[in-house]
């Protein structure tokens, strides 16, 4: 086997802040030694967060693109398996809009179908047709509540969470006898950052520390996922505070 086979290669789609999730992933996934590639429309951000890995000990690599665009999906999955087994795919991107029904025009729900449903079928797909070769691999979509339920003024949100799930379960019956791991992951709560401090801080306050999940203990279960053994996969897998009502 040379040096390059034997490397794992992991991409996180969806990295923003060093509180996010994406962030949190990025690290653990380095720290137990595969190379990382960070994507996300922000370069400053995914660059900070490369050399925060590096600093640490690990690989990491930044790219900035928009997962709603194949050619873009596409280039940088033709990258990193240029420098390895490609092993695991996270796609964590997506976006929310709060909004009655009414409210929401059709570009606004186009769009967030687009940047949750759409996006993940295309590096899900993409990710599957380099990991089907090899007999292996893992590919992991980041849920929401949403993902299973319908509520105002969440609907359109919903609705493309629900879609995304959905092409995650088709990905794992179609792939997962050729030997690929595929989950869903319902993220059933709020997860403590710099994203829901700034926007939602009264809701926050009130749910307090015991309330809101934390992103390196998040990364703790995609790990596990990953370190499944094949006679016993998890397709779908619900994380939330112990205090979150469900």
């Amino acid at each position: 086997m040379s040096e390059t086979s034997a490397r794992r290669i992991s991409v996180v789609f969806g990295v923003g802040a060093a509180s996010g999730l994406g962030a949190a992933l990025a690290r653990r996934f380095a720290r137990e030694g595969l190379v990382v590639y960070l994507a996300g429309r922000t370069q400053e951000r995914l660059e900070a967060r490369a050399a925060e890995i590096r600093a640490a000990g690990g690989e990491a690599h930044a790219r900035g693109l928009d997962a709603t665009k194949e050619g873009e999906v596409i280039a940088l999955l033709d990258e990193a398996v240029q420098g390895g087994a490609l092993d695991l795919v996270v796609f964590n991107a997506g976006a929310n809009v709060a909004a009655p029904l009414l409210d929401v025009s059709a570009h606004e729900f186009e769009q967030l179908w687009r940047q949750n449903a759409f996006g993940g079928f295309l590096v899900g797909r993409e990710a599957a047709r380099r990991m089907a070769p090899n007999g292996r691999g893992v590919i992991l979509f980041t849920g929401a509540t949403a993902s299973l339920r319908a509520r105002p003024p969440f609907t359109a949100f919903a609705a493309a969470k629900a879609a995304l799930r959905a092409v995650a379960q088709g990905l794992a019956r179609e792939f997962g006898p050729r030997g690929l791991h595929v989950a869903h992951i319902v993220i059933d709560g709020v997860i403590d950052g710099d994203y829901a401090r700034a926007r939602f801080p009264q809701f926050v306050a009130a749910k307090g520390e015991d309330g809101l999940l934390k992103a390196d203990e998040i990364a703790d279960a995609y790990w596990s996922l990953y370190r499944q053994p094949r006679s016993a996969f998890t397709h779908e897998l619900d994380l939330r505070p112990f205090s979150e009502p469900f």
